[in-house]
This record gives structure tokens, C-alpha cells and sequence, in this order.
């Protein structure tokens, strides 16, 4: 799943910043979208709070709601914390580890950036954006991709978490390790989606 439509309405909706644009525009616009978006709104039911929670979940990833699913039957089958795990698989996609890497402005740019072919993981061709990387895999820009404007530009922004590593030049990063999920920098009650699936 590609999100095609308004980032910035989508953000207000879901209280999240799903892109820099929306960031700066949710500074001056804290309400949700729509006419009655300022009004005072009537407290969700527990549903309408699990619903909510998994839905920014996906959207902060950019899947659909089959792969999501499926993802948590997987991380309900391993040892310890179910939305941990969950959390975990999202983290160590290819699109999601090039995001962290500095390698892309936004998850959307990502995949695009992912299905175009300009990455290679472990020195192989890599277009699959929810590919999973292993502690020790190694992503790095086509040397063909290498001149585009796009990521001379984001050359300088590096790492964003401690879990990715980038090199000097920008260009390569690497897995060092599988996040904690302290350190995934992604806006969610993880145990409320738990509890959405569950149900």
C-alpha cells in the first residue's frame, strides 16, 4: 500500500505528523479536519480508541490493513511482548530501515525510492520495500543513484536511531541491531492494537 491521498488532512485526522509538512502545519492547526473539527468531540468508545491506534500505526508505516494483520499473527507467535514484536517487524522493513537511515525524507519517499531499484542490500539488487533485514545487513545507494539531487541533499542527515548505523559518506547504512522499542520513534499504544486484533 502507497497512501495517495492528503498527508497533511490524514495527520490531523490521526494526531500524528506523518510527513515534515504536516509537522509544521500541526503546530498552527492542533484540531482534526473538517468544518467541525474544532468543535469538542464526544469521548471515543474503547473500540473507536483501538481503532484509532492501529490505524496510526499503519499509516506511520504505510501498510495496508491485510499485511498488518498478518504481521501481527506472526508477532503473536513469538516469545514475549505481542505489540513489541509487532512493532519490531514494521521497524526492520527495507523501506522503514532507509528511513532511519537518513536516506529518505519521509516513509512514502521510501518505498518509492526502494521500488525504483536506487538501493542495494548486502552488494544485491533490493526493490521489495517490505523486504526484512537481519542485525549485520548492509544498505547502500546504487552508485548510479549516488548523483541524484535527492540524496545529495539528505547526504548530510544520517542516522536517526541507534539501531542503524550510517558511514561518513552517507551512503551506506547498516542494521546494527533489532530496536528496543524505546527507541523506535513511532507515535503508539502498541498494546491497543493488540487489543483491536484480538478482539
Amino acid at each position: 500500500m502507497n497512501f495517495t491521498g492528503a498527508k497533511v488532512k490524514k495527520s490531523r485526522a490521526l494526531g500524528v505528523a506523518l510527513t515534515p509538512k504536516a509537522e509544521r502545519i500541526m503546530k498552527k492547526r492542533t484540531n482534526p479536519p473538517g468544518q467541525d473539527g474544532s468543535k469538542r468531540r464526544r469521548r471515543k468508545s474503547d473500540y473507536g480508541v483501538q481503532l484509532l491506534e492501529k490505524q496510526r500505526l499503519r499509516f506511520q508505516y504505510n501498510v495496508g490493513e491485510k499485511y498488518l494483520r498478518r504481521q501481527f499473527e506472526r508477532a503473536s507467535r513469538m516469545p514475549g511482548a505481542t505489540g513489541e514484536n509487532l512493532v519490531q517487524l514494521l521497524e526492520t522493513r527495507m523501506d522503514v530501515v532507509v528511513l532511519r537511515a537518513g536516506l529518505a525524507p519521509t516513509i512514502y519517499a521510501a518505498r518509492q525510492f526502494v521500488t525504483h531499484g536506487h538501493f542495494q542490500l548486502n552488494g544485491h539488487r533490493a526493490d521489495i520495500p517490505s523486504q526484512k533485514l537481519k542485525p549485520g545487513d548492509v544498505i547502500s545507494v546504487k552508485e548510479r543513484s549516488q548523483k541524484m539531487a535527492v540524496f545529495t541533499d539528505l547526504r548530510q542527515s544520517g542516522s536517526t536511531v541507534p539501531y542503524v548505523e550510517s558511514d561518513s559518506n552517507g551512503m551506506t547504512a547498516r542494521l546494527v541491531s533489532l530496536p528496543e522499542r524505546s527507541e523506535v520513534p513511532v507515535i503508539c499504544e502498541e498494546h491497543l492494537v493488540v487489543e483491536y486484533y484480538s478482539r
